[in-house]
C-alpha cells in the first residue's frame, strides 16, 4: 500500500532524530549526573510508539532526574514545575546555547532546525510510572505511566493485526493536511474503540477504505466525550469537540469516495481522497 510506504519514516529521518536525542541526553546527564552516558531517559510519544509519520516534526522523550531535585523542589516559592523547567532548559542551554530552547507546559522543546526535541522533566514514582511537572493553572504535579499506555497499545493493536498503528499514521496524516486540532493520543484511542466497534478491524489493507470511512464515522459519535488514560486508568482525558467539524466533512468525502471505488471510478476516488490526506495518498487508492 503505497499510502503506507509515504508515510514511512526515512533511515536519514531516523538517524538524524537518533543523533539529536543522543546529544541532548548526554549533555542532560552532564548537567544533574556529572556524567556523558546514554541512560537514565525513555523515548516516548509517537517514535515511543512507532505511530510516528514523515516528515517528523518532533521526538518526545523523558528524562529522569535525580530524587533529591524533587525533594528539594518543596522549598521552592511560586510555580515549582515552572521553575523545574527552567532548570532544564539552563542545563541544555549550556551544550546548545545558539538553539531556540524553551519551556511549554509540561516540556523543554529544544529547537533544532530538522527537528525539535521535547524533553520531559520526570521522576520515578513509587509503585511505578513517572511524576512530572504541568506549569498551567499555577502549576502542578502528574503522574504518568508511559510504559503502561505502550503496552496498551501493543496488546490492542496485536489484536487488529497491527492495524491500529496503521489507521492511527493515517489519520495523523489527515490531522496534518487538514489541520484537525486533535491530539496524536486521542487519535489512538478513538481508532482502537473503532477497530472494535465493526466487524472489519482486523481484516487487511483491502480493507482500509472502509475501515477508515467508519473510523471517522465513529470519531463524530464521540466528540465532547472521553476516556481513561490506557496505563493510568485513574487519570479522566477529555476529548473535546473542536475536530468534530473537521471530522465530518472528512467522513463524508470518505463515503463518497468508497462509493466511487465501489463504481470502480478510481480517478474520482481518489480526488476525494487527497482531499482527506493529500498528496501523500495515490491518486486512485488509499
Amino acid at each position: 500500500m503505497r499510502l503506507q510506504g509515504n508515510l514511512a519514516l526515512k533511515s536519514t529521518d531516523i538517524a538524524d532524530a537518533n543523533t539529536k536525542v543522543e546529544g541532548v541526553v548526554k549533555c542532560l546527564n552532564r548537567s544533574f549526573y556529572n556524567e556523558s552516558a546514554m541512560g537514565r531517559y525513555l523515548v516516548v510519544g509517537s517514535w515511543g510508539k512507532n505511530t510516528a509519520v514523515a516528515p517528523p516534526s518532533d521526538v518526545d522523550l523523558f528524562f529522569i532526574l535525580p530524587d533529591d531535585i524533587h525533594h528539594r523542589s518543596a522549598s521552592w516559592v511560586g510555580n515549582k514545575q515552572s521553575q523545574l523547567l527552567q532548570l532544564v532548559r539552563n542545563a541544555v542551554a549550556v551544550t546548545y546555547p545558539q538553539t531556540r530552547i524553551r519551556g511549554d507546559g509540561q516540556v523543554v522543546v529544544i529547537g533544532f532546525n530538522s527537528i525539535e526535541i521535547e524533553v520531559v522533566p520526570a521522576f520515578v514514582a513509587q509503585g511505578g510510572g513517572f511524576i512530572t511537572c504541568d506549569t498551567n493553572d499555577g502549576g502542578r504535579w502528574k503522574l504518568v505511566n508511559p510504559l503502561g499506555e505502550a503496552i496498551a497499545l501493543d496488546q490492542v493493536d496485536a489484536s487488529f493485526n497491527g492495524n491500529v498503528r496503521k489507521i492511527t499514521r493515517i489519520l495523523k496524516q489527515w490531522k496534518r493536511h487538514c489541520n484537525v486540532p486533535i491530539k496524536s493520543f486521542h487519535i489512538e484511542q478513538l481508532v482502537s474503540e473503532a477497530l472494535a466497534r465493526m466487524n472489519w478491524g482486523g481484516n487487511g489493507e483491502f480493507w482500509f477504505d472502509w475501515i477508515v470511512r467508519d473510523v471517522f464515522l465513529h470519531m463524530i459519535s464521540r466528540a465532547d466525550g472521553g476516556f481513561f488514560m490506557p496505563g493510568n486508568p485513574s487519570e479522566w482525558v477529555e476529548l473535546g469537540n473542536g475536530w468534530q467539524s473537521k471530522a465530518i466533512s472528512a467522513y463524508q468525502r470518505a463515503f463518497k469516495a468508497c462509493e466511487y471505488e465501489y463504481q470502480n471510478m478510481n480517478i474520482s476516488a481518489g480526488i476525494e481522497w487527497q482531499k482527506i490526506f493529500g498528496n501523500a495518498v495515490p491518486e486512485t487508492v488509499i
